[in-house]
């Protein structure tokens, strides 16, 4: 194994240890356009080089402003109480397929008491005499999208 690598294992919480998990979190530019952070030190100067240099663009919560990290801790336990906690991830690919298809159900399928109860993205409405209603599994059968079926 390589010797800086093996050091980053060793310690964990240094800005070099955080820049190089958002590297390997997104390989191939794959990356985010924005990460939501605070000012945590373990964001240090490192940790900033890095994601400049994978084009991401920091936004930071105000100082001593613990009301800001709800947003992100709500997208965690979304994904977690939605998704995580039902499946047996196996690999890093698999997880990435898995987010991916949670994220492309939370967008336009799943409702949102904020949205009226509609999804993110635009759908096509259909009619109440559009034929028989069925489920379209989503997300490996976790989730269910519905529709309506000619008859």
């Amino acid at each position: 194994m390589d010797p800086n690598t093996l050091s980053l294992l060793k310690t964990p919480s240094t800005a070099q240890w955080t820049g190089q998990q958002l590297v390997n979190t997104f390989p191939d530019d794959s990356a985010p356009k924005y990460v939501i952070r605070n000012r945590d030190k373990i964001y240090g100067a490192h940790f900033v080089r890095r994601v400049r240099a994978m084009g991401i663009e920091q936004v930071l919560t105000a100082p001593h402003s613990p009301w800001q990290n709800p947003y992100c801790e709500r997208v965690i336990g979304t994904l977690r109480q939605d998704c995580l906690d039902h499946v047996i991830v196996l690999t890093a690919q698999h997880l990435r397929r898995i987010l991916h298809q949670y994220l492309e159900y939370y967008h336009g399928s799943r409702t949102h008491l904020a949205l009226g109860k509609d999804a993110p993205e635009l759908r096509k409405r259909e009619s109440a005499d559009g034929g028989k209603v069925i489920a379209l599994p989503t997300v490996g059968g976790l989730h269910h999208r519905y529709a309506r079926r000619a008859a």
